[in-house]
């Protein structure tokens, strides 16, 4: 998935949010391109959802 179509996803979210997610570890894991262009896998984006309706 792309981060726009994260965003897409999480509706209310900023892609500034995003990226400090990224940054305190509290994101999705993604991984780069050789463009650098972030990825995340479904499942993993899947994933990390459930955790955090687990933590709710």
């Amino acid at each position: 998935m792309t981060v726009k179509e994260i965003l897409r996803e999480l509706k209310d979210v900023s892609r500034r949010t995003f990226y400090r997610w990224r940054e305190l570890g509290q994101a999705p894991e993604a991984f780069k391109l050789p463009n650098g262009e972030l990825r995340v896998w479904r499942s993993d984006f899947d994933a990390w959802l459930r955790g955090l309706e687990k933590a709710a």
